[in-house]
């Protein structure tokens, strides 16, 4: 199942996950409590390991309560399990509107660090839309003055096109600074 099918309604959030935790593992565990459908441990490019996150999509979103309540804060080789519900993309624009403190919701949002100060929205949406069409228009967050604090959101329409600029976007260089980039995690 490719990562634009993933169904977002019955899709978890899984962070703080061990570096020996495998796919196979998570399907297991999460078994448990509920039918899974698919499992995804995005991967390192270069080091080819997982990097501390995944989702775990189930069968209904009422599977998705039932295990966000049960297995959240379970531990998992010493380590407590972040669980969160993804937010529907749909959600993303409805609660942009709100958004003034540079919150976002999770889901195929990508958040990009280490921004030159001259980076704005219309760069980052020339550069990230080559990967895939975005939700919208992407942002750079500022302070009180507008100068930019090096850190902005993509927001993407799939997982497909998140996943793809990630891996292609991850140390790369814009203007004069290598930026970072991670799937945004909701606060």
């Amino acid at each position: 199942m490719s990562h634009s099918d993933r169904n977002q309604d019955c899709t978890l959030y899984v962070g703080n996950l061990d570096e020996q935790v495998t796919e196979a593992l998570l399907y297991e565990l999460f078994l448990q409590v509920s039918p899974v459908r698919s499992v995804h441990l995005p991967k390192d490019r270069v080091l080819r390991t997982h990097q501390g996150y995944g989702f775990v999509e189930l069968r209904t979103p009422v599977d998705v309560e039932y295990a966000e309540k049960a297995m959240g804060g379970i531990k998992l080789f010493g380590r407590s399990l972040k669980v969160n519900k993804v937010k529907r993309e749909r959600t993303t624009t409805q609660s942009s509107t709100n958004n003034t403190n540079g919150d976002t919701d999770t889901g195929a949002t990508l958040f990009v660090k280490n921004l030159d100060e001259m980076v704005d929205e219309n760069l980052l949406s020339d550069i990230f839309k080559q990967f895939g069409p975005l939700l919208r228009m992407p942002t750079v967050v500022r302070d009180d003055e507008g100068k930019s604090k090096g850190h902005g959101f993509v927001y993407y329409k799939s997982f497909k096109n998140s996943d793809e600029a990630l891996t292609k976007m991850n140390g790369q260089f814009i203007l004069n600074k290598q930026v970072s980039v991670d799937y945004a995690m909701k606060k």
